[in-house]
């Protein structure tokens, strides 16, 4: 069951303005690059359950946010059916991200007040979404569409809450365009979880890029 609201997790969204997104098999690593997107001032988290058994891999992860890390609120994404969100939301997600439009995941997470967050690519996409309950849409790929498409879509809807994946970097630049088109938050995953030159997470420097990327969002905003 969910410990936050969908309305909270919308809120900590807007504060905020990042979600990173990250997915490993390995329980202990993703733990690691937790703490760190933790440390660096993240207060949400997307784990991208894309592998075999990742719904397990979760369930744990929860399980150690929920004891260790005050605050954070862990959510799913790669989500492609109302049973596979289901599942989640029994582990205690708080937050459901789809790639695509989904009735079904809708109507699951509706019932149970839980956030969804549905990837969408136009206004008619859009529209409908908001007609289902959402919130804040999930714009992807974000760096196919960019910044004007934002623009383009809060001109005759600026009550559209957007969120981009895909095509976003920690930089004052690429952040910049974003929030300056009117989103109100971006998604971040491999420019942001870092690793060194032998293909391990960076722990030190996941930390230090999240805690720039939000001091750099914070004077976005």
């Amino acid at each position: 069951m969910a410990n936050f609201s969908r309305l909270e997790v919308v809120e900590v969204m807007k504060q905020t303005g990042l979600v990173p997104l990250f997915y490993n098999s390995n329980l202990e690593i993703s733990k690691k690059v937790i703490n760190a997107c933790y440390k660096g001032g993240a207060r949400l988290l997307e784990f991208t359950a894309r592998g075999d058994f990742a719904h397990e891999v979760f369930g744990e992860l929860n399980k150690y946010v929920l004891k260790e890390l005050p605050g954070m609120i862990m959510g799913v994404g790669s989500v492609t059916d109302a049973a596979s969100a289901s599942r989640f939301m029994s582990l205690g997600a708080n937050f459901i991200v789809t790639p695509v439009l989904r009735e079904d995941i809708a109507l699951v997470c509706n019932r149970r007040k839980v956030m969804w967050s549905p990837g969408c690519g136009s206004l008619t996409e859009i529209t409908r979404a908001e007609e289902l309950g959402c919130e804040v849409v999930k714009l992807f790929p974000g760096g196919i569409y960019g910044p004007d498409f934002v623009k383009a879509i809060k001109g005759p809807q600026p009550w559209t809450s957007i969120m981009p994946t895909g095509g976003v970097s920690p930089t004052r630049e690429n952040l910049e365009g974003w929030f300056n088109a009117g989103v109100t938050c971006v998604g971040m995953g491999s420019k942001l979880i870092a690793k060194d030159a032998d293909g391990n997470f960076d722990y030190a420097k996941i930390e230090s890029m999240t805690k720039n990327a939000l001091e750099i969002i914070k004077s976005l905003k």
